[in-house]
Protein backbone atom coordinates (compact mmCIF):
# COMPACT_ATOMS: atom_id res chain seq x y z
CA UNK A 1 0.00 0.00 0.00
CA UNK A 2 0.96 3.66 -0.10
CA UNK A 3 0.02 6.87 1.66
CA UNK A 4 -3.34 8.34 0.70
CA UNK A 5 -1.56 11.47 -0.50
CA UNK A 6 2.05 12.61 -0.81
CA UNK A 7 3.50 12.75 2.70
CA UNK A 8 6.67 14.24 4.18
CA UNK A 9 7.77 13.96 7.82
CA UNK A 10 10.47 16.59 8.38
CA UNK A 11 12.12 16.51 11.79
CA UNK A 12 14.78 17.38 14.29
CA UNK A 13 14.29 13.88 15.72
CA UNK A 14 16.96 11.20 15.73
CA UNK A 15 17.03 7.65 17.00
CA UNK A 16 16.60 6.79 20.68
CA UNK A 17 19.86 5.98 22.50
CA UNK A 18 19.91 2.51 24.07
CA UNK A 19 22.63 3.26 26.61
CA UNK A 20 25.64 1.81 24.82
CA UNK A 21 27.99 3.87 22.66
CA UNK A 22 26.93 6.88 20.61
CA UNK A 23 25.76 4.64 17.75
CA UNK A 24 23.73 2.22 19.88
CA UNK A 25 20.15 3.16 18.94
CA UNK A 26 16.59 1.95 18.87
CA UNK A 27 13.87 3.29 16.58
CA UNK A 28 11.87 6.06 18.18
CA UNK A 29 8.14 6.63 17.72
CA UNK A 30 8.72 8.84 14.69
CA UNK A 31 9.31 5.68 12.65
CA UNK A 32 5.99 4.23 13.77
CA UNK A 33 4.34 7.48 12.69
CA UNK A 34 5.99 7.30 9.25
CA UNK A 35 4.89 3.69 8.82
CA UNK A 36 1.35 4.49 9.94
CA UNK A 37 1.17 7.30 7.40
CA UNK A 38 2.46 5.00 4.66
CA UNK A 39 -0.33 2.46 5.04
CA UNK A 40 2.24 -0.35 4.98
CA UNK A 41 0.95 -3.92 5.13
CA UNK A 42 3.15 -6.64 6.59
CA UNK A 43 6.75 -5.82 7.45
CA UNK A 44 7.31 -2.14 6.56
CA UNK A 45 10.06 -1.37 4.05
CA UNK A 46 12.34 1.48 5.06
CA UNK A 47 15.23 2.74 2.94
CA UNK A 48 17.86 4.82 4.73
CA UNK A 49 19.65 7.45 2.62
CA UNK A 50 22.96 8.56 4.24
CA UNK A 51 24.21 10.92 1.51
CA UNK A 52 24.52 13.90 3.88
CA UNK A 53 27.05 12.01 6.03
CA UNK A 54 29.10 10.87 3.03
CA UNK A 55 27.63 7.35 3.29
CA UNK A 56 29.35 6.90 6.64
CA UNK A 57 29.62 3.15 7.23
CA UNK A 58 29.33 3.41 11.01
CA UNK A 59 26.14 5.42 10.64
CA UNK A 60 24.74 2.91 8.13
CA UNK A 61 25.55 -0.05 10.36
CA UNK A 62 23.93 1.64 13.35
CA UNK A 63 20.74 2.24 11.39
CA UNK A 64 20.56 -1.42 10.35
CA UNK A 65 21.09 -2.45 13.97
CA UNK A 66 18.33 -0.09 15.13
CA UNK A 67 15.73 -0.83 12.46
CA UNK A 68 16.51 -4.37 11.37
CA UNK A 69 14.46 -6.15 14.02
CA UNK A 70 11.16 -4.50 13.07
CA UNK A 71 11.51 -3.27 9.52
CA UNK A 72 12.72 -4.57 6.17
CA UNK A 73 15.68 -2.21 6.00
CA UNK A 74 17.85 -1.18 3.06
CA UNK A 75 20.07 1.77 2.31
CA UNK A 76 20.90 3.77 -0.78
CA UNK A 77 24.46 4.99 -1.20
CA UNK A 78 26.12 7.14 -3.82
CA UNK A 79 29.81 6.52 -2.95
CA UNK A 80 31.71 5.24 -4.79
CA UNK A 81 28.83 4.29 -7.02
CA UNK A 82 25.11 3.73 -6.37
CA UNK A 83 24.50 0.32 -4.81
CA UNK A 84 21.33 -0.25 -6.86
CA UNK A 85 21.19 -0.30 -10.65
CA UNK A 86 17.57 0.87 -10.58
CA UNK A 87 17.53 3.60 -7.94
CA UNK A 88 14.10 4.88 -8.98
CA UNK A 89 12.59 1.40 -8.81
CA UNK A 90 14.08 0.77 -5.39
CA UNK A 91 12.70 4.02 -3.99
CA UNK A 92 9.26 3.34 -5.44
CA UNK A 93 9.23 -0.08 -3.76
CA UNK A 94 9.57 1.41 -0.26
CA UNK A 95 6.99 2.38 2.33
CA UNK A 96 9.28 4.97 3.94
CA UNK A 97 12.48 6.71 2.82
CA UNK A 98 14.43 8.17 5.76
CA UNK A 99 17.22 10.68 5.08
CA UNK A 100 19.95 11.14 7.68
CA UNK A 101 21.65 14.29 8.87
CA UNK A 102 24.90 15.92 7.79
CA UNK A 103 25.63 18.32 4.95
CA UNK A 104 22.45 19.36 3.18
CA UNK A 105 24.46 21.35 0.59
CA UNK A 106 26.43 18.26 -0.45
CA UNK A 107 23.31 16.11 -0.37
CA UNK A 108 21.47 18.43 -2.77
CA UNK A 109 24.39 18.66 -5.18
CA UNK A 110 24.88 14.89 -5.34
CA UNK A 111 21.20 14.05 -5.63
CA UNK A 112 20.83 16.43 -8.55
CA UNK A 113 24.00 15.13 -10.21
CA UNK A 114 22.63 11.58 -10.11
CA UNK A 115 18.99 12.46 -10.84
CA UNK A 116 17.83 11.32 -7.41
CA UNK A 117 15.83 14.54 -6.97
CA UNK A 118 13.53 13.35 -9.76
CA UNK A 119 13.40 9.80 -8.39
CA UNK A 120 12.45 11.06 -4.93
CA UNK A 121 9.72 13.28 -6.34
CA UNK A 122 8.30 10.29 -8.18
CA UNK A 123 8.34 8.24 -4.97
CA UNK A 124 6.67 11.06 -3.00
CA UNK A 125 3.95 11.46 -5.62
CA UNK A 126 3.40 7.69 -5.61
CA UNK A 127 2.72 7.64 -1.86
CA UNK A 128 6.09 6.67 -0.42
CA UNK A 129 6.51 8.61 2.84
CA UNK A 130 9.62 10.79 2.73
CA UNK A 131 11.16 11.63 6.09
CA UNK A 132 14.37 12.63 7.73
CA UNK A 133 16.24 14.56 10.33
CA UNK A 134 18.18 17.85 10.07
CA UNK A 135 19.62 17.84 6.51
CA UNK A 136 16.97 15.18 5.86
CA UNK A 137 14.35 17.75 6.89
CA UNK A 138 15.65 20.88 5.18
CA UNK A 139 16.15 19.15 1.84
CA UNK A 140 12.41 18.81 1.07
CA UNK A 141 11.81 22.54 1.60
CA UNK A 142 12.83 25.65 -0.35
CA UNK A 143 15.79 26.15 1.98
CA UNK A 144 16.92 26.76 5.52
CA UNK A 145 19.96 27.36 7.71
CA UNK A 146 22.95 25.05 7.53
CA UNK A 147 26.46 24.44 8.85
CA UNK A 148 27.37 22.75 5.55
CA UNK A 149 29.89 25.51 4.82
CA UNK A 150 31.47 25.83 8.26
CA UNK A 151 30.65 26.48 11.92
CA UNK A 152 29.05 29.86 11.17
CA UNK A 153 25.57 29.09 9.86
CA UNK A 154 24.67 30.17 6.35
CA UNK A 155 21.54 29.94 4.23
CA UNK A 156 20.87 27.18 1.78
CA UNK A 157 18.34 28.37 -0.79
CA UNK A 158 18.28 25.57 -3.37
CA UNK A 159 16.29 22.90 -1.55
CA UNK A 160 14.22 20.45 -3.59
CA UNK A 161 11.17 22.65 -3.05
CA UNK A 162 8.64 19.84 -2.75
CA UNK A 163 7.42 22.03 0.12
CA UNK A 164 7.37 25.77 -0.73
CA UNK A 165 8.50 26.90 2.72
CA UNK A 166 11.72 27.50 4.59
CA UNK A 167 12.73 25.07 7.33
CA UNK A 168 14.61 25.67 10.58
CA UNK A 169 16.05 22.68 12.44
CA UNK A 170 17.66 22.31 15.91
CA UNK A 171 15.80 25.47 16.78
CA UNK A 172 16.30 25.29 20.53
CA UNK A 173 19.74 23.68 20.76
CA UNK A 174 21.97 25.76 18.46
CA UNK A 175 22.02 29.44 19.33
CA UNK A 176 22.61 30.71 15.78
CA UNK A 177 19.57 28.96 14.33
CA UNK A 178 16.62 31.09 15.49
CA UNK A 179 18.04 34.61 14.89
CA UNK A 180 19.46 33.70 11.48
CA UNK A 181 16.22 32.05 10.41
CA UNK A 182 14.30 35.20 11.37
CA UNK A 183 16.81 37.45 9.61
CA UNK A 184 16.78 35.47 6.38
CA UNK A 185 13.00 35.57 6.24
CA UNK A 186 12.92 39.30 6.99
CA UNK A 187 15.45 39.98 4.22
CA UNK A 188 13.62 37.84 1.66
CA UNK A 189 16.46 35.32 1.34
CA UNK A 190 14.10 32.58 2.51
CA UNK A 191 10.32 32.35 2.29
CA UNK A 192 8.22 32.11 5.42
CA UNK A 193 8.24 28.66 6.93
CA UNK A 194 8.36 26.27 9.85
CA UNK A 195 10.93 25.28 12.45
CA UNK A 196 11.43 22.43 14.93
CA UNK A 197 13.08 22.09 18.31
CA UNK A 198 15.18 18.99 18.85
CA UNK A 199 12.68 16.19 19.33
CA UNK A 200 9.95 17.76 17.18
CA UNK A 201 8.72 17.01 13.67
CA UNK A 202 6.43 18.40 10.98
CA UNK A 203 3.97 16.23 9.05
CA UNK A 204 2.84 17.43 5.62
CA UNK A 205 0.04 16.00 3.50
CA UNK A 206 0.75 17.27 0.03
CA UNK A 207 2.13 20.72 0.80
CA UNK A 208 -0.14 21.36 3.80
CA UNK A 209 1.18 21.11 7.35
CA UNK A 210 -1.28 18.77 9.06
CA UNK A 211 0.44 17.72 12.29
CA UNK A 212 3.28 18.74 14.60
CA UNK A 213 4.68 15.98 16.82
CA UNK A 214 7.34 15.54 19.48
CA UNK A 215 8.99 12.58 21.18
CA UNK A 216 9.86 14.49 24.36
CA UNK A 217 8.52 17.16 26.67
CA UNK A 218 8.99 20.86 25.89
CA UNK A 219 9.76 20.31 22.19
CA UNK A 220 7.66 22.29 19.74
CA UNK A 221 7.18 23.26 16.16
CA UNK A 222 6.91 26.89 15.06
CA UNK A 223 5.50 28.90 12.20
CA UNK A 224 7.53 31.97 11.23
CA UNK A 225 5.81 34.55 9.04
CA UNK A 226 6.32 38.17 8.06
CA UNK A 227 4.30 40.98 9.64
CA UNK A 228 5.17 44.56 8.66
CA UNK A 229 8.62 43.45 7.53
CA UNK A 230 9.43 41.61 10.75
CA UNK A 231 9.57 37.88 11.40
CA UNK A 232 6.86 36.80 13.81
CA UNK A 233 7.08 33.40 15.46
CA UNK A 234 4.08 31.30 16.50
CA UNK A 235 4.38 28.22 18.70
CA UNK A 236 2.29 25.49 17.07
CA UNK A 237 0.18 22.96 18.98
CA UNK A 238 2.46 19.95 19.28
CA UNK A 239 1.25 16.39 19.82
CA UNK A 240 3.34 14.10 22.02
CA UNK A 241 4.14 10.72 20.48
CA UNK A 242 4.82 9.16 23.88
Amino acid sequence: MSADQPTIVATSIGFDPRGGDQYDWSPGPIFDLCVERSGAVGTPRICFVPTASGDNLTYISAVYSALGGRFLTSHLEVFSMPNYDDVRGHLLAQDVVWVGGGSVANLLALWRLHGWDEHLRAAWEAGVVLGGVSAGSICWHAGGTTDSFGPALRPVTNGLGFLPYSNGVHYDSEEQRRPLFHSLIENGVLPTGFATDDGAGLVYAGTELVDVVADRADSHGYAVRLENGRAVEEVLPTRRLR
